[in-house]
């Protein structure tokens, strides 16, 4: 089950590729069709295998020979990586959907998070609008308590909202990746979350600084430091950061 996993997230990845290369240049995500972004000839259905077609290819364009980047198969395969992660940690289930939803979302808000140093609304509010659903399924169906999740939402919302009041250090799509993570993991993992991505987007900040390749004036992007601090978060749980704490 797991490998069937890994090959719906690797196909997942290569639509995701296309969101994360459309979105910012307001391109329609189904029109037109895959093609070369060199010579902009339609790409074939032999040509968009995931990861396999850019291995047969050798990493080149089958009609003008020009460079693909290694970023399609790396997204691609990351994809399949993350989802049989959460496949291992949660069965198959309610569960498994829900943080997939999340984890397909920030994947393609931390890219071009990385990208454009923007993070774009109509991504995020996409993924609240999700969470909202599954806040009711949940609700009706296990008896879950909403309050969980809008407090996880409006402690994202509080926190980095103060950090950005306060020191403008962080941006309104940083609120906004907050809000999204708190709809989805409830309070508790919330914090978690908050604290996790802290110091990991710390610590990137510093190595960035160190090796001279930001300088303290130069602004980092923190959405991809959210988007691994939520996937940390829905991996290990709760109960494994209290015994790591």
């Amino acid at each position: 089950m797991g490998f069937i996993v890994f090959l719906y997230g690797v196909v997942i990845g290569s639509f995701l590729n296309v969101c994360i290369y459309r979105i910012p240049n307001n391109q329609s995500l189904i029109s037109p069709p895959s093609h070369c972004g060199n010579c902009d000839t339609r790409l074939k259905w032999r040509d968009l295998f995931p990861i396999v077609s850019y291995l047969w290819l050798k990493g080149k364009c089958r009609y003008c020979d020009s460079k693909i980047s290694m970023r399609y198969p790396l997204v691609e395969g990351l994809t399949g990586i993350l989802l049989v992660g959460i496949y291992l940690r949660y069965g198959i289930g309610v569960s498994f959907f829900k943080y997939s939803l999340l984890t397909l979302f920030l994947i393609v808000i931390a890219l071009i998070d990385y990208d454009t140093t923007d993070v774009y609304s109509s991504v995020v509010y996409s993924g609240m609008a999700v969470g909202i659903i599954f806040i009711l399924i949940e609700t009706v169906a296990y008896s879950h308590s909403i309050t969980n999740y809008i407090i996880g939402g409006l402690i994202g919302l509080g926190v980095i909202g103060l950090i950005y009041v306060l020191t403008g250090g962080m941006g309104v799509g940083d609120i906004e990746i907050a809000v999204l993570c708190g709809l989805f993991l409830g309070w508790k993992l919330e914090i978690y979350f908050l604290l996790i991505s802290f110091i990991i987007g710390g610590t990137i900040a510093v190595m960035l600084i160190v090796s001279k390749k930001k300088s303290k004036d130069e602004y980092i992007p923190l959405g991809p430091s959210l988007a691994m601090g939520a996937y940390i978060v829905l991996i290990i749980g709760e109960q494994y950061i209290l015994n790591f704490i």
